[in-house]
């Protein structure tokens, strides 16, 4: 079992950057692969990157890709997502999560295939 608490929430205008960091408990911070996830008042949990269990693979949908960059420290058990040029329709409540096992990451971009959930950080891109 792990334990995720998401930091570096905030408020920033558009077109700056944030960077998101997500910590995990436990021994075995390596043995998951890892995805970030945001959801905004109204809509459905959406998939943001995900990341291999070795930082080997990440994955992300069009409407990051470029802008975001999902990284992991297995040393520091911690999963960080840097997200540049930042849009209003970027504002969120973003929320990491966790999925044991080494299954492709192609393959998990829906909230049911994590086991495991941080209790989110609101980020708020102000146009």
């Amino acid at each position: 079992q792990v334990q995720l608490v998401e930091s570096g929430g905030g408020l920033v205008q558009a077109g700056g950057s944030l960077r998101l960091s997500c910590a995990a408990s436990g021994r075995t911070f390596s043995r998951y692969n890892m995805g970030w996830f945001r959801q905004a008042p109204g809509k459905e949990r959406e998939f943001v990157a995900a990341i291999s269990w070795n930082g080997g693979s990440t994955y992300y949908p069009d409407s990051v890709k470029g802008r975001f960059t999902i990284s992991r420290d297995n040393a520091k058990n911690t999963v960080y997502l840097l997200m540049n040029s930042l849009k209003a329709e970027d504002t969120a409540v973003y929320y990491c999560a966790a999925s044991l096992g080494f299954r492709s990451i192609a393959t998990m971009i829906r909230p049911n295939d994590y086991n495991y959930w941080g209790q989110g950080t609101q980020v708020t891109v102000s146009s």
